[in-house]
């Protein structure tokens, strides 16, 4: 790689992190708000 293979595997390892959290992070907060709507219906059943 002529002395740059740092650099490309750092932004391989970069690329791959960020591509990593774009899959996770959006599905955390979707599982997060499933449990907040079941929750907030649970208390509604409660209610009535």
């Amino acid at each position: 790689m002529g002395g740059y293979g740092f650099y490309v595997w750092t932004s391989y390892g970069i690329a791959l992190v960020v591509l990593a959290l774009g899959l996770i992070v959006p599905m955390r907060q979707h599982r997060k708000l499933l449990s907040s709507i079941a929750r907030r219906l649970r208390r509604e059943e409660k209610t009535r």
